[in-house]
């Protein structure tokens, strides 16, 4: 537990050391003289030693108060400067968007840093969940979704069109779909009952192969978990060409060959009132700069 005199006593004592003087001190804290005086004896009859030698028209330190002096300015300083921080922090603009899981993982924040960049005045957000956030709440400002489109009560704008495709480690070495026999089939759940999901079985329907089970491989969750899963060379997925983009143009994945299934599109979407929101604008914008 701390032992300190209160604050006041202490500031007004390194106002007027600072300045040597009662009066500036006491000009510089909205008091008087007589206040400072009082403050400043009332410290030393707390700490128990002089910490002034009054003389005529000036004061003077005394030992004890200049060894005191530079801890708590010092102190002060580092107080103002924390205060200052906060302060700072609290006047900056942001902007929060939400966006699955893996799209926020595998898309957004390999490329938040530019949105700093371009934006260096406004603060950018991330919010990643595989469930809809209720806009209506207000604790977003925008979400992108991936879906067909059909939003009601939220306006929408289409930013991406994706599609789908054996990817896998170059590792594997294959460079044509009957190797997939040889091969294990990565899936990620969907939690999606829908006929147009791109999943293996329909990737097999549409290659015209049917002498591979769809069904049988490793299983994931998660979408982010699948891709790691390519990437250690445990197998191929059928994954996103949006997601993996990035994987695709190191060389950590390849897409050894086709076809490519139509995906789902994403969507921004945001509520009425921030049609003309200048912070939506703003996203918006970036991510189409960086389709």
């Amino acid at each position: 537990m701390r032992r300190l005199p209160p604050l006041g006593m202490l500031r007004a004592f390194e106002a007027a050391a600072r300045h040597l003087s009662f009066k500036r001190a006491a000009l510089e804290l909205a008091v008087t003289p007589t206040a400072i005086s009082h403050q400043i004896g009332r410290l030393e009859e707390n700490l128990g030693v002089a910490l002034f030698e009054r003389r005529a028209r000036r004061v003077v330190m005394s030992p004890a108060g200049r060894a005191l002096f530079p801890v708590l300015r010092d102190g002060l300083d580092a107080f103002a400067d924390a205060v200052d921080g906060l302060r700072a922090r609290k006047a900056r603009r942001y902007v929060t968007l939400s966006a699955t899981t893996a799209f926020t993982a595998k898309w957004l924040v390999p490329r938040a840093a530019s949105f700093r960049v371009a934006y260096p005045d406004l603060d950018l957000r991330l919010h990643a969940s595989d469930e809809p956030v209720d806009l209506a709440a207000g604790t977003v400002d925008a979400a992108i979704r991936y879906g067909r489109g059909i939003y009601p009560g939220l306006h929408s704008e289409e930013l991406i069109v994706d599609r789908f495709a054996p990817i896998c480690s170059p590792r594997l070495g294959l460079s044509e779909p009957a190797a997939l026999g040889r091969a294990t089939l990565i899936h990620f759940d969907w939690k999606l009952n829908d006929p147009d999901t791109p999943v293996w079985r329909r990737w097999f329907a549409a290659a015209g192969l049917h002498a591979v089970d769809p069904e049988i491989g490793l299983t994931f969750s998660d979408e982010s978990h699948a891709i790691q899963a390519a990437i250690a060379g445990h197998g191929v997925a059928l994954l996103s060409l949006i997601l993996v983009s990035d994987e695709l143009a190191s060389g950590a994945l390849v897409q050894p060959f086709g076809p490519v299934l139509p995906g789902y599109r994403y969507h921004l979407v945001y509520r009425g009132n921030h049609r003309d929101s200048g912070q939506v604008t703003l996203v918006r914008d970036w991510i189409r700069s960086l389709i």
